[in-house]
Order: structure tokens, then sequence, then C-alpha cells
């Protein structure tokens, strides 16, 4: 049995929100010994002195690529970039090629990850290949191992499919996770409509495609009394109507991303694709929003929304798709401008990027209990570093926030009581 010794962590307990050095005694891939100092031997010793260690993070938002486009990424390149970023769980989206409706193409998926070396959970399709018009098997996938229904990528256009969705997930206790977007209203547009799409000539996206379409997913959850996750939140309208939502006690959660509380569409003056993603970079209220989202509570998970695509995709501005990737900022950034910068502090981080999103897809996070599954992230709170895109694991480089700088360099990640990362 492979044993490992984590000597004089800054242990993030967020269940009594304290900070303790401490030392972690891992056998087999389970938690033996949490104590204040551990004397045993180890196939590995990790002097993790002045570094804090926090449960794996839980990214419940990445596109994989795999099966269908793995010239952007495949699920062990996906797991590499996790791995370096902290990342020990993911939920892949099911917009691949073939689509995951089916219990062939997610058997597949399920069985190959088996050996990625981090946990992949996989989201089934809420319509068959995403068609819109008809619900995929709820039951058949669901056995077959399915963690999530979503059609992401789209939305569900017809509220009447999306009201039978929730129900048939209800019955089998799996969530489903919206796309809150209005393709009417987005009609062709490229990026957020403002004063910034003005000035590059470019046609916009009306913050009322979010807003409708999640006003729409409120109804539809308060009217069934089923539950409902919105995806990747990014203007102050959908904020303020998923918290009047929660406020009523619709059965309503939602996440938001790194660049929805970081950045501004101003960025796209330099008419680089890398910072075009669906939905779109806001205005400076709406990350003021987002923030105040995460603060508040009405925010429950931060997700990465992880979607690569090859240079040769993002060299036209106007006709790039969108996405970019983000699986190795995920933590540097949150904690860089949210804990850092004052509005939250780290227990509070954790919730968001560990216990919620777990609570969410229905699956555990690391507690520091012993007797919990061994996956953590070890890292410098204090230590800076420059985003370069040379020396990301993925093989898509589409971040946008290449060149810059953030605190919270990871040190180890271990997953499964193997240690997947080190540096």
């Amino acid at each position: 049995m492979k044993t490992i010794l984590i000597k004089n962590a800054i242990v993030i307990n967020c269940a009594d929100r304290s900070l303790n050095k401490q030392d972690i005694y891992i056998e087999d891939g389970i938690i033996k010994e949490i104590s204040f100092l551990i004397e045993r031997d180890a196939d590995d010793i990790i002097n993790a002195d002045g570094l804090l260690c926090g449960p794996g993070i839980v990214d419940m938002h990445v596109h994989m690529r795999d099966p269908g486009q793995t010239h952007k990424e495949d699920m062990y390149t996906m797991s590499a970039a996790a791995a370096a970023g902290g990342v020990t769980t993911v939920l892949a989206m099911p917009n691949t090629n073939p689509p995951v409706s089916s219990v062939e193409v997610l058997s597949d998926i399920l069985i190959r990850a088996k050996n990625a070396g981090i946990n992949i959970l996989q989201a089934a399709c809420v319509t068959e290949n995403m068609c819109g018009d008809k619900l995929s098997d709820f039951s058949a996938l669901k056995a077959a191992g399915a963690s999530a229904f979503s059609d992401d990528g789209r939305p569900v256009e017809n509220a009447r499919i999306m009201l039978q969705a929730l129900k048939a997930a209800a019955a089998l206790d799996v969530p489903v996770l919206s796309h809150a977007e209005d393709l009417n209203i987005v009609n062709g547009g490229i990026m957020n409509e403002g004063e910034i799409s003005r000035r590059l000539g470019v046609k916009g996206i009306d913050r009322a495609s979010e807003d409708a379409s999640t006003a729409r997913e409120a109804a539809l959850a308060a009217a069934s009394g089923c539950g409902i996750h919105i995806c990747h939140v990014s203007t102050r309208g959908s904020l303020a109507i998923i918290r009047d939502a929660k406020r009523r006690g619709v059965k309503i959660t939602c996440e938001t991303a790194p660049h929805y509380f970081t950045l501004t569409d101003d960025v796209l003056l330099s008419r680089d694709a890398d910072y075009r993603m669906n939905p779109p970079l806001r205005e400076r209220e709406d990350v003021e929003a987002v923030i105040r989202g995460i603060i508040d509570g009405t925010i429950d998970a931060l997700a990465t929304d992880h979607a690569p695509h090859t240079p040769q995709e993002k060299a036209d501005f106007e006709t790039a798709p969108n996405g970019i990737i983000g699986l190795e900022t995920l933590l540097p950034i949150s904690y860089t401008n949210l804990v850092r910068a004052g509005h939250i502090d780290i227990f509070k981080l954790f919730e968001l990027l560990t216990y919620n999103p777990a609570a969410i897809l229905r699956t555990a996070a690391n507690r520091f209990n012993e007797g919990d599954r061994a996956d953590f992230v070890i890292f410098d709170p204090h230590e800076q570093f420059k985003v370069d895109v040379n020396k990301l694991h993925g093989k898509s480089k589409n971040t946008a926030f290449k060149n810059m700088s953030f605190y919270g360099v990871i040190k180890v990640t271990i997953c499964g009581g193997n240690i997947i990362y080190q540096v």
C-alpha cells in the first residue's frame, strides 16, 4: 500500500474555519491520520512548511473535447492541466462529437477516464444529440454513470422540454445544468453589446439574452419545485433574478468563472479572440455585481468553463469560436482577486471551489477527516508567477490571462493518494 506523509502543512479546515500547521498521513488513497506531529515512515514525504493545503478542487464545468475534437484537448491532457491547477475532480460537458446522449458514448468515456489520474465525472445531454426537441433517456444514462444533465454549449430552447427535464432529473436526484441564453436575442452577436462593441464595429449580444433565459429557468424551477443550476453567470441582471429566486425558496444554484470577476469587455479592443467566450465579458458594473454575488452567497461555485481551441481557430477575431482555457489558473486567479483583494476569506474560497460544487453534483469533497479520500492541493500563497502559455500543460493555449501575474503557485496535487503534480 502506497503511503505519503505531508509535513507541516497549513491545513485549510472550512468546518471549523481554522488554519493549523499539521501533518497528514495517507495510506492506500485514504487519510489515515491528521495530527500536529506524525512520526512515521512513508514512501513519499512532502515538506509543506509555509504552504497552504486545501481539499482538491472540484471544477464543475469543463469541456474535455473527448471524443471527437481531441486535436484541441483529450481527457489525458485535460487531466494534466487540471493536476497543474490543483483540480482533482471535473465535470465534463457533453457537447462532444458525438454528443453524450447514449449509454455507449458515456460508457466509453467513463471506462477510459479510469486511467486519467483525476476524478472525471461526465454530464449527459438533456436532449438527444442536443437536438432540443426530445429528452435523452435519463434513467439509462444515470444508471450508466451520468453525474448531471446539460446541453451546455447551447440552451434548451423549448421550455416544455426543460420542464420535463427538471422533473425527470429530480426523480433520479441528478442535477440539471442550464446554459442560460436566448439565441433569438444573440442573433449572431460575438461580444457584449455596449460601448466597446460599437467602437469595434462588431455585432453585440444584449445582456437580455442571459437575463431572460435565467428568469425562465427560475420560473420553471419555482413552478415544478425541482432544482436547477445556472452555468457561467455574468450579468448583474441574472444575479438579481437568482438572488430573488433564492429568497423565495426556489431550488436554484449558480456558478461563475474567474474571467467574469476579473476582466471587462474593454480588453477586446485588442481584437484578440482569446478574450472571446460565451457568455461574453461584460462591463465594470457586471464585474462588481459578480463579486457582490460571491460575497453574499448568491453564487454557489466557481468553475472555469475550460474550453480549448487551437491557435488557428482563434486567429480571426470575428470568426473564432468562443471559449478560453482555465484549469491551471482557477485557484491562483481566485485567490489573488478574491482573497488577497479582501472580498472573501480563504474558507469561503474553498467552499466555492470544493464543497459547494461537490454538493451540487452529489459527490464528496475531502473534508480533512480520517477516512476521507486523499485529494489535496498544496500551494504557496506568497509566491507570484506570470502566466506563460508555453508552460501550460494542455494542448490549447487560449487563455485570457496570458502574461498576467497572480499569487498562489501550485506545488503539489494529490488525487486518490497519488501525487499527480509536483514542482
